[in-house]
């Protein structure tokens, strides 16, 4: 596969959605953008947003404590509402289960092809071909195509596909959804590490 996008001076957009958006969705968000800052810094957003938020509510004590042992800063965060216009803008969007997911397509039927779940795309990204000469920008738009054509080809059970929702539940939960989560959003992060290394 050849880099065949133009130079983009522009932000890789990547929108992350959950339900509340006060649980796992800022806790990607603030995970990938901690880890791509790291290894390509100023060159992917992520924010996050909620098919039914909470909007303007914190993360809960129980994701800031999470963050807090990773040395991830919540502080800030605020729940938002998921709205066409993210969805359009964004180059990856990445659903927490695949009734996200549905709910991003049926907002805008167009984001098929670059809307995931998280741990679907950390399935299929270990072997989707690095393009180690491209911009950052340009590699993971490849990537989206590139895993959008493979998706069926490296379909798991479609219960890996979701990571377990926290909300209101016991911490046996929230250690549920650490398991699932950390780890996919970590395969994310090393895909780019390796490409840019």
């Amino acid at each position: 596969m050849s880099a065949t996008w133009a130079v983009h001076d522009d932000l890789l957009d990547v929108l992350v959605v959950c339900t509340g958006n006060v649980c796992r969705s800022p806790l990607v968000e603030r995970m990938l953008q901690t880890g791509f800052d790291a290894v390509v810094p100023g060159v992917i957003r992520v924010h996050s947003a909620g098919t039914q938020a909470l909007v303007g509510s914190p993360t809960t004590p129980e994701i800031v404590g999470l963050a807090e042992r990773m040395r991830i800063d919540m502080g800030d965060f605020r729940a938002q509402q998921l709205q066409m216009a993210q969805v359009q803008d964004a180059d990856l969007v990445l659903a927490l289960d695949r009734g996200h997911r549905a709910t991003v397509v049926e907002l805008v039927p167009q984001a098929l092809r670059k809307t995931f779940t998280l741990r679907e795309l950390a399935r299929i990204l270990p072997q989707v071909p690095v393009e180690r000469g491209a911009w950052p920008q340009e590699r993971w738009r490849s990537a989206v195509v590139w895993a959008a054509r493979r998706r069926r080809a490296v379909a798991g059970e479609p219960d890996a596909d979701d990571v377990v929702d926290p909300y209101r539940r016991p911490d046996s939960v929230l250690w549920e959804m650490a398991g699932q989560l950390v780890p996919a959003a970590d395969t994310l992060v090393q895909w780019e590490r390796r490409a840019a290394g």
